[in-house]
């Protein structure tokens, strides 16, 4: 039950790609081999795909899945010659999009993660800087100008969750690490406490706590079981007492923590 995967795209072949995984999340009693072919511009670039594709299906002795975003008409034209089973998705759905809006689409490619917003993109990687430099607690002086202010113990997802909010949807997130003086205190450290109604809480079940730090300090007091559970149990008071919404991200992943903290916030994308 092995099927090879194609995705095929004029720009980067992010947006083939997401598209396409997460179709194929839905067949998981199959096995995909998975080859990405970006920045396929041309006619040559266009026969070199076919080429590979075609290569692959008499391999497998069965059709390869081909998913592409490619906008010029000729290219898509062309890639559809293969020996594969093609889902086009922009031939699924611009046309709609166009009786629908009344204009017809630019056909401009690599638009979607490219330059060709620079503000949008400016966005992104301000966004970028500001969690970076307001990571872990490094500074506060900047909590004026986030979104949002992401608390928890350390190694709760709270650095690769503000990644995500930047990049995706141009969020501003600061973080701020909890540990026992914080819990001992019995109020929010005082570098928090003017911007409460930006605070934003993470936590996770002791096992997977326990078993992520054991990565990086393996066989330390700060890995173990008794360490983990005790400073989770006083991060969750401390969330409860002061109104502060959490989430447990136990069995979320870094897109699900971050969808959900979007509604739970009221937070909208910038870019």
């Amino acid at each position: 039950m092995r099927r090879s995967v194609f995705y095929v795209s004029d720009g980067t072949g992010i947006t083939a790609e997401t598209l396409g995984h997460t179709l194929l999340t839905q067949f998981d009693q199959m096995t995909f081999c998975q080859h990405s072919l970006p920045f396929v511009v041309d006619e040559k670039k266009v026969d070199e795909a076919v080429k590979q594709i075609n290569a692959a299906a008499k391999a497998d002795g069965t059709r390869p899945l081909v998913f592409s975003t490619l906008v010029d008409d000729a290219l898509r034209a062309r890639l559809c010659t293969c020996n594969g089973a093609v889902f086009d998705f922009f031939e699924t759905y611009t046309a709609a999009l166009e009786t629908e809006l009344g204009v017809a689409a630019l056909d401009v490619p690599g638009r979607s993660h490219g330059m060709g917003n620079v503000r949008t993109y400016s966005d992104r990687i301000d966004a970028l800087h500001f969690a970076i430099q307001n990571d872990d607690g490094a500074t506060t002086r900047n909590y004026p100008h986030a979104d949002v202010i992401l608390m928890g113990v350390s190694r709760a997802g709270k650095t690769p969750t503000c990644m995500y909010l930047a990049l995706t949807y141009g969020i501003r997130a600061a973080n701020y690490p909890l540990a026992d003086g914080d819990f001992e205190r019995g109020s929010l450290p005082m570098a928090l406490e003017p911007f409460r109604q930006k605070l934003f809480g993470l936590t996770v079940d002791p096992e997977r706590l326990q078993q992520i730090r054991s990565e990086r300090r393996p066989n330390s007091h700060y890995a173990s079981y008794e360490q983990c559970a005790l400073e989770l149990r006083a991060v969750e008071k401390l969330f409860r007492r002061e109104r502060i919404p959490f989430l447990n991200i136990t069995q979320r992943s870094v897109e699900e923590i971050s969808a959900q903290l979007m509604q739970l916030a009221g937070l909208e994308r910038r870019i």
